[in-house]
């Protein structure tokens, strides 16, 4: 049996890569975004491409009712999920205290409890199998302050790193893969053009690279992956940072 991989926000950036890295590499696809047309195309080029089979779910994880039709999904033993990419999300600007506090919450619930509850959804099949991958998409930002998207990141990095220690043992690995800026259309979405986001070109990385990292890390049972020597270079420094420059570092970019 084809193995099947579940991914969130898989309608475009880092999610549509995964899918069509987990096509090339034989895997069935359950698609979950909100934009049924931009599913529906990758879903075409995919089946046209690789002959995998392409289910799709055009839902939004932030309502009750429609994300528990991706946790029954996740917990349908019949049609097992062996990997399950937790990559949906958004981002908000660094001022918090101008930021509408009812965004923040979406914010929050999107980053910490959509994954949480998807998670927890698809451990009980893997565990009673044996065997499954988890990936949680999280941030470079989960180790430097950077108002709530790093917060949220943060928690992510922590829930997978014990996560992975946890279920590892029995079959199931947990990985938290934390990117630095990566060509996607995120930032577009807040409204950024692209190249003024006042990061240094070294700094970008490319959604294939990306992906492609995090897909051997999560193979070789990692708990957590950082792309590429430039961000490895930073996190470690972060960590010995005085805060004040941590905190300096989390403030560029947008």
């Amino acid at each position: 049996m084809a193995k099947t991989a579940l991914i969130t926000g898989a309608s475009s950036g880092l999610g549509a890569e995964y899918a069509r890295q987990l096509a090339a590499k034989g895997a069935d696809l359950v698609l979950v975004a909100r934009d049924r047309d931009a599913l529906d195309e990758l879903a075409r080029q995919l089946r046209a491409t690789h002959r995998v089979a392409v289910e799709i779910m055009a839902v939004d994880l932030l309502k009750p009712r429609q994300r528990g039709k991706v946790e029954q999904r996740l917990a349908d033993e019949s049609r097992p999920i062996e990997i399950l990419i937790n990559n949906a999300g958004f981002g908000l600007p660094l001022a918090f205290e101008r930021n509408d506090i009812d965004d923040e919450v979406r914010h929050l619930d999107l980053h910490v409890e959509v994954p949480m509850r998807l998670t927890h959804a698809a451990l009980a099949p893997m565990l009673a199998r044996g065997h499954g991958r988890i990936l949680n998409v999280a941030s470079v930002a989960a180790f430097i302050p950077r108002s709530t998207y790093g917060a949220c990141k943060g928690w992510l990095v922590s829930f997978s790193r014990w996560a992975n220690l946890r279920y590892a043992p029995r079959g199931v690995t947990v990985t938290a893969v934390c990117p630095g800026y990566t060509h996607t259309n995120f930032h577009e979405r807040m409204g950024l053009a692209p190249g003024k986001e006042g990061v240094a070109d070294l700094m970008w990385l490319d959604a294939r690279v990306v992906v492609a990292e995090s897909l051997r890390d999560a193979g070789r049972r990692k708990a957590v992956s950082v792309p590429s020597w430039r961000y490895k270079a930073l996190t470690t420094i972060a960590r010995f940072a005085p805060p004040s420059l941590a905190a300096r570092i989390g403030e560029s970019g947008r």
